[in-house]
């Protein structure tokens, strides 16, 4: 392999693409309620919105993971920098959508702007693996690492930007939620000047001159399969979870974003570390001690009272889930070379097809159920006036109505945000009857204001109790997938132990170089 000259600045391109991906997810994690109470959207509908952030992810890396090598990294990568960018047109037209189409055109408008960011960052997942494994080739772990600490500086990022600008409780002024989410084109604009003007190397991924029906073959492997699994867990806890804590924990504590900040920023440092902790530690030992702590910090996240205790419980549960993903694509790399590119894409987009069709909806819909049905069991009357008009259904779960996230926006802050809209309204010379949402949310609140005093405490401990225990059942996945990494700890100790197998007639190749996402 020839060397590349320009290969650090390569590195950064690739960097920056998870620094922009970890920045719209970040920031996306404290919109959610801006979301809720502009659009009244219920839990469910918000883990929709985000799962499609996610969906796309992993549709994206199993595709593109069978054509980089033959396409080129550029070309992805230019595809990427537009998607980028359209993603977020489509998504700054919510509002304008909301006041003319209402609230399913507008769940469509999000739910598309959503999907289209997350198919931009599938195809820069697609690139940046196998180019770094490429530009490093005697160090792939330390550098796929080091890369991989792009998603959580990004989610640093973006939970300053939302600490900083998004919600009443904003630490230097309320922005727009529009402005906020656009930030991560910064990061956009940068690597793509980089593509422009770099020269990007041809991949040599086939160097082995191993076919598609060499590394499909790779699938027929019960450890593989059992991986897959095991991952589609990980997508689950980790991204599904990560799209829901900020808003949960701003709940529990009125601390969301300080402590995303925190956990993002002890996964940040310590994938820095991941590379000789995973040399000297059994990854798959790695893996048993991660999900043990990860189920232990979500259910202390669930569990514990007051702000001192939530941060100890988050820095369990950022301790429990820093090593997940690395350490899988790692272990599928040594154990399944063979699979080259294939079979790490596989890994990635089950991950993601996970988080987007069952961890982000999922919790929406255990936060929906559980927080309805409390309320409605400890006051009737305020449950009546809160809940939505739709019904939620997840799965094979009974079908539940969630509560009204614009109706509970509106009583947390005493109708003030309502006034401002109401006001913003008729100083454009506009009638509030032609803002259908509006006016019907107004019209709602002359009613419900009257009982505010009553009904603000019931929908306050709902919401929490819903957090809650949205965390305690989420808790359940790490914990099975603990049971699933000791039996493979059982598996390879009866075959005398885990080693890492080694690709004959050339290098590893796509072995450490597939589709991950965080």
């Amino acid at each position: 392999m020839s060397e590349t000259s320009n290969k650090g600045t390569l590195l950064w391109c690739s960097f920056l693409t998870l620094i922009a991906a970890g920045m719209g997810f970040g920031v996306r994690t404290g919109v959610l309620a801006e979301w809720s109470a502009d659009f009244g959207f219920t839990g469910l509908e918000l883990g929709t919105i985000t799962g499609g952030g996610l969906v796309g992810f992993g549709v994206v890396i199993l595709l593109a993971s069978l054509i980089t090598d033959r396409i080129g990294y550029r070309a992805i990568l230019l595809l990427a920098l537009v998607l980028h960018v359209v993603s977020a047109l489509v998504t700054f037209a919510a509002a304008p959508v909301f006041a003319t189409s209402g609230k399913e055109a507008t769940y469509w408008c999000l739910y598309i702007g959503m999907f289209l960011f997350a198919v931009a960052n599938g195809l820069c997942e697609a690139v940046i693996n196998p180019l770094t494994a490429q530009l490093y080739p005697k160090e792939k772990t330390h550098y796929l690492n080091i890369l991989h600490a792009g998603w959580p500086g990004g989610l640093i990022l973006g939970g300053i930007i939302g600490l900083c600008f998004i919600g009443d409780g904003s630490k230097i002024t309320e922005l727009p939620w529009e402005i906020p989410m656009g930030l991560f084109l910064i990061p956009t604009a940068w690597y793509g000047w980089i593509l422009l003007k770099e020269r990007f190397p041809v991949s040599d991924v086939q160097k082995a001159g191993l076919s598609y029906g060499d590394m499909f073959k790779e699938f027929a492997h019960p450890v593989l399969l059992c991986l897959l699994v095991l991952h589609a867990c990980v997508g689950y806890v980790e991204l599904g979870t990560d799209s829901w804590i900020t808003t949960i924990t701003t709940t529990l504590t009125q601390q969301g974003f300080e402590l995303f900040i925190y956990t993002s920023a002890l996964m940040f440092v310590l994938r820095f570390f991941a590379g000789p902790i995973v040399h000297r530690i059994n990854p798959l030992g790695l893996l048993s001690l991660s999900a043990a702590v990860a189920a232990l910090g979500l259910w202390s996240i669930a569990s514990f009272e007051g702000v001192a205790m939530m941060w100890l419980a988050v820095t369990i549960y950022g301790l429990g889930k820093t090593f997940f993903w690395p350490t899988m694509l790692g272990v599928v790399g040594e154990r399944f070379p063979r699979g080259g590119a294939v079979t790490m894409g596989a890994i990635g987009g089950v991950g993601m097809l996970s988080a987007g069709f069952l961890g982000g909806p999922g919790i929406g819909y255990k936060q929906d159920r559980f927080a309805s049905e409390d309320l409605q069991e400890k006051a009737p009357e305020t449950y009546t006036r809160y809940v939505a008009e739709k019904e939620s259904s997840f799965l094979f779960f009974k079908s539940v109505k969630g509560l009204d996230g614009s109706k509970v926006a509106v009583l947390e802050d005493d109708g003030k945000n309502l006034a401002a809209d109401i006001e913003k309204i008729e100083n454009r010379g506009d009638k509030l009857s032609d803002v259908q949402a509006t006016d019907h949310l107004n019209t709602w609140w002359q009613k419900a204001e009257a009982t505010k005093g009553v009904d603000k405490g019931p929908v306050k401990n709902a919401k929490i109790y819903g957090g809650r225990m949205a965390l305690k059942w989420t808790a359940l996945v790490p914990t099975i997938m603990l049971v699933g990494y000791l039996l493979l700890v059982f598996y390879f100790k009866s075959r005398g132990g885990y080693t890492q197998v080694e690709l004959e007639g050339g290098d590893s190749g796509g072995g450490d170089s597939g589709g991950g996402g965080s």
